[in-house]
């Protein structure tokens, strides 16, 4: 388009000069016609982008890997002047996805539609626009973008493997002052009663307090402590380890990942274990916590259903090994938060030995700590896991050991050495 118009302003400035030294009316025309043109076409590409309507749906906002990821887009002219062709360029984040499209002429008040599918194949927050919208004049000599600002968050789940079972050390009874929560969700422990609330279910109304008192009485359920479950996510720095050849899209950004299988990094082993451990213990009906350093502390508190698992899974979605505490000092921070009969996993690539002894201090306390070791010596070489390896056994402490290519399923299902 450059060169198309440069002609013509050559053209141009040669007609006006030679109509001035020869005084040809012919040439003054033809200087006119130019300009003229030029005109016409700048003021035609400048309306062309003013008279359109651009349409993008999203279905929805949460996705997962492995996951379909769909949007749909239209076009329709509202304007006078029929629309050659329309290029839409989507600056989206999202790795794979490609929206951007060439729209055909439109006419009258016809609509333009097009889908776009994508495979989600990394987990994370992305940014789905903004959009750019470029046009031109009928000569093509102008190109005309508009930008589109307006943007959606896009947030991708890690994926999760299938479990049937998983194996746990048994807890024990506390000495009775364990501080009791209430929840919303329903219980084998009912606490206390109150007044009813509109919105409460039927089935939470207590009948023999409704008819002693002549109102309706709902009970009060709390949490079970003998049951609670916390998944604890090492993701410190120092314990990151990634084998040759896995690829970054900038330092410390989301893994270029292979889509049928996981990357070889201890980070992304230890996302999917604990999605899939927080997606079978809540299936199951159990009350799970979660805690990890991303490097910001996050904490969720012992809770059941949907809502506590995608909390748990928008964490994982965006957690990365930044965080400069050491697990044996994340281990420490936290220990007084856990009550006595809880169960703790602890999923972990650290070589450290120092945590074994916070987690032999949590055993004193009544915590029963299990861990989910991700063999680094299986991604490195050059590491040697045998010494934390049996200092875990030396410590009595539970582990399930997995390794770089482990069938997840299998590996989480196996009894704890």
């Amino acid at each position: 388009m450059p060169n198309r118009r440069n002609i013509l302003y050559i053209l141009m400035i040669i007609s006006l000069l030679t109509g001035l030294f020869t005084g040809s009316p012919q040439l003054f025309n033809l200087t006119y016609l130019i300009t003229a043109v030029l005109l016409l076409s700048l003021v035609w590409t400048w309306i062309t982008l003013r008279g359109i309507v651009l349409q993008r749906t999203t279905r929805t906002r949460r996705s997962q890997v492995g996951r379909m990821f769909r949007e749909s887009f239209s076009v329709r002219k509202t304007g006078i002047l029929p629309k050659l062709w329309l290029e839409i360029h989507d600056h989206s984040s999202l790795p794979g996805h490609h929206a951007s499209h060439v729209v055909p002429s439109l006419l009258g008040g016809k609509e333009y539609r097009w889908d776009v599918e994508t495979i989600c194949a990394v987990r994370g927050e992305f940014q789905l626009g903004p959009l750019t919208v470029i046009s031109s004049d009928p000569f093509g000599f102008f190109r005309s973008p508009r930008r589109v600002s307006a943007t959606e968050t896009l947030i991708v789940y890690p994926m999760t493997v299938d479990l049937n079972k998983v194996v746990l050390p048994i807890g024990f009874l506390s000495g009775g002052d364990a501080q009791r929560q209430l929840t919303h969700e329903i219980t084998t422990n009912a606490s206390s009663i109150r007044d009813y609330v509109p919105g409460d279910s039927m089935n939470r109304i207590h009948w023999r307090s409704t008819a002693r008192t002549g109102n309706i009485m709902v009970k009060e359920f709390e949490l079970d402590p003998l049951v609670d479950i916390w998944l604890f996510s090492d993701f410190s720095s120092n314990s990151l380890y990634e084998a040759g050849g896995l690829r970054r899209a900038a330092q410390g950004g989301y893994v270029i990942s292979d889509r049928h299988r996981i990357p070889p990094s201890t980070e992304e082993y230890g996302v999917v274990i604990a999605a899939s451990l927080a997606k079978y213990f809540i299936e199951s009906e159990r009350v799970v916590g979660y805690a990890a350093y991303t490097p910001f502390r996050q904490v969720f508190q012992p809770d059941r259903g949907n809502r506590q698992l995608t909390r748990i899974f928008q964490a994982l979605a965006v957690a990365r090994s930044t965080s400069s505490h050491t697990l044996s000092q994340m281990l420490s921070l936290e220990t007084p938060h856990f009550t006595r009969g809880t169960t703790l996993m602890i999923i972990t690539s650290s070589l450290d030995e120092e945590w074994i002894a916070e987690a032999q201090i949590m055993i004193r306390r009544g915590v029963r700590p299990i861990c989910v070791f991700i063999d680094p010596q299986t991604f490195d070489p050059r590491q040697d896991s045998g010494e934390i390896r049996g200092m875990l056994q030396l410590a009595k402490i539970p582990a399930l050991i997995i390794g770089k290519g482990d069938d997840l399923t299998v590996a989480l299902e196996q009894r704890p050495i």
